[in-house]
């Protein structure tokens, strides 16, 4: 697979990754810029076999670059939505969901919100995550039970505040 290849069938994949990191719309598609960017720099030098994984790394160390770099990220721009045919109270609640699904992500540790969006959100294998995550399978474990288990408490304890 060449990267124009790779292009179209992740493009989609690595902007709502970095999205779901950077929680802004302008950062997430100048992280998948620089994304491809480096994956093309790097693809010359390198046989990849298992393309998407190795994407997600980059991009993966391409957030944590833009984070060190700026040392804080503004958490501003609202959740990007597709257009759809369904009614507007529909998409409010979803959207509403959404960001109370990203902001209980965001409280999580760091590792533990990486592996559930890697593994949960993005679907990738443990020993694949575990690879971009540069952990310990195991550890990588350890990490998605502990957060599943916070994630879900809060979903619980918001639903005993809404009924």
């Amino acid at each position: 697979m060449d990267l124009d290849e790779a292009f179209e069938a992740y493009v989609d994949d690595l902007y709502r990754y970095l999205f779901s990191l950077s929680k802004n719309h302008h950062t997430a598609e100048d992280l998948v810029q620089e994304t491809f960017y480096r994956a093309y720099l790097q693809l010359s030098e390198k046989d990849i076999r298992q393309i998407k994984p190795w994407l997600f790394k980059v991009a993966y160390h391409t957030f944590i670059d833009f984070v060190r770099k700026h040392k804080r990220l503004v958490i501003t721009e609202e959740v990007h939505t597709r257009i759809s045919v369904r009614t507007p109270e529909i998409d409010l609640l979803e959207k509403e969901g959404f960001a109370a699904l990203m902001n209980d992500l965001h409280s999580l540790k760091e590792t533990e919100m990486h592996a559930l969006v890697l593994c949960d959100l993005h679907r990738l294998s443990l020993k694949e995550a575990a690879e971009i995550l540069q952990i310990n399978l195991n550890t990588l474990k350890s990490h998605l039970v502990r957060g599943r288990k916070k994630v879900i408490e809060r979903v619980k304890e918001r639903r005993r505040q809404d009924g």
